[in-house]
C-alpha cells in the first residue's frame, strides 16, 4: 500500500481542538431519505466551518461514475464545481470544537484511504469517530423512527438493541474505517436510521433530526435542530397529502402500522422498541442491494456514456 499521508494534506492555519469527535458522511453509498446529507447539512449551517484536513479526490474519485458538473456559458466553459473531500472544524451550540468528514466516498483505495483517516486520528487526538447514514426498512412513517448503532467498542452501544448476530451487507468504505480503526484500538462508532422504504428516495428530515439527537447524546455536543424541525414538520404535511391522495400508498402504510403495532404488543423477539417487525439479515441485505441498484440505474440515466461501457458498471 502506499503512503496514507499522500492522500491528503493538513491546512498550515487549522485550528487545535482538544480531544475532538470526529462525524463521518461520505456521498455514494446507501444513505436512504438523503438523513445523513441532511443532518451533515444542518451541522454546516449553524456556522462557518474552517479547513483543517484536505483529502486528494483525483486519487479516490472515479470521474466516469459520477461526473463532476460544469457550467456552460454561450460560448465558452464558465465554472467547474470540483468534488472535495474535507475535514472542516465546526464549534457547537456551546462553543465547543469538533470536525465534520464529508465529501464523495472514494471509489479506489479504501484500504489506504482508511489508513489515513487513522493516522488522522492519532495526529488531530480525536477521541471518537462516528458515521452517519440512513438505511431503508419496512416501517411505516407514522410509528417511531428506529435506529442501528455499532462500535468499536461495547459500552459505545450500549442500551441498544441489536437487529442481527450476522448480517450480509454491500462494503461501503465509511465501514472499512470503522473496521480499521477497532483493529487499531480506537473508538469508532455509527448511526443507521431506519427509513420507511416507500420514502428513501425522497429527502426526509424526520430522520436526519433523529440522526442528529443520537450523535448528540453519544458525544455530549450541543447540535440545533430548529431547521430540520421545521423540515420535517412541512414533509409531514406533505406526505399525509400523498397518502391521503393514494389509495394504494395509504393501504401499504396501513399493513406497516398493523405489522408494527402487532409485533410491539406481542413483544415479539424480533421486534425493537424503536422499529416493527424486524427483517432478515438477508431481507436487509437485498433491500440495501435494491436501494443501490436504483441509484444505479437512475446515474445511468443520466450518464448515457456509462450503458454503452459495460466496463464501468459498478460490481455487483
Amino acid at each position: 500500500m502506499l503512503d496514507p499521508a499522500g492522500l491528503y494534506r493538513l491546512e498550515p492555519d487549522a485550528p487545535e481542538l482538544a480531544d475532538p469527535v470526529l462525524v463521518m458522511v461520505l456521498d455514494g453509498f446507501v444513505d436512504a431519505g438523503a438523513a445523513a446529507r441532511l443532518a451533515a447539512d444542518s451541522m454546516l449551517a449553524s456556522g462557518s466551518g474552517q479547513r483543517v484536513v484536505r483529502f486528494d479526490v483525483d486519487q479516490l474519485v472515479d470521474y466516469r461514475s459520477r461526473r463532476p458538473p460544469l457550467r456552460f456559458e454561450t460560448d465558452h466553459w464558465e465554472h467547474y464545481t470540483a468534488p472535495e473531500l474535507d475535514v472542516v472544524a465546526l464549534t457547537d451550540s456551546e462553543g465547543t470544537g469538533y470536525l465534520l468528514l464529508t465529501g464523495p466516498e472514494p471509489d479506489t483505495q479504501w484500504e489506504r484511504f482508511a489508513a489515513a483517516v487513522e493516522e488522522l486520528v492519532r495526529t488531530l487526538d480525536i477521541r471518537l469517530v462516528v458515521n452517519l447514514t440512513g438505511i431503508p426498512m419496512a416501517v411505516p412513517h407514522t410509528r417511531p423512527i428506529g435506529v442501528t448503532v455499532h462500535g468499536t467498542r461495547p459500552e459505545l452501544t450500549e442500551g441498544h438493541e441489536a437487529l442481527f448476530a450476522t448480517a450480509e451487507v454491500p462494503g461501503s468504505a465509511v465501514a472499512l474505517v470503522e473496521y480499521r480503526l477497532g483493529q487499531a484500538g480506537h473508538a469508532a462508532m455509527g448511526f443507521a436510521v431506519h427509513v420507511p422504504h416507500y420514502l428513501a428516495r425522497a429527502e426526509y428530515p424526520q430522520a436526519a433530526r433523529v440522526l442528529v439527537d443520537h450523535l448528540a447524546v453519544a458525544t455530549g455536543l450541543y447540535l440545533p435542530t430548529a431547521s430540520l424541525t421545521a423540515a420535517a414538520e412541512r414533509a409531514e404535511r406533505e406526505i399525509a397529502e400523498q397518502v391521503e391522495g393514494s389509495e394504494e400508498v395509504a393501504q401499504v402504510v396501513a399493513a406497516l402500522e398493523r405489522q408494527y403495532d402487532t409485533v410491539i404488543s406481542e413483544g415479539d423477539e424480533r421486534s425493537s422498541p424503536m422499529g416493527g417487525e424486524l427483517p432478515t439479515a438477508d431481507e436487509l441485505g437485498a433491500e440495501v442491494e435494491r436501494f443501490l441498484a436504483g441509484h444505479d440505474d437512475a446515474d445511468d440515466d443520466r450518464d448515457p456514456d456509462r450503458r454503452d461501457d459495460p466496463g464501468s458498471e459498478p460490481p455487483r
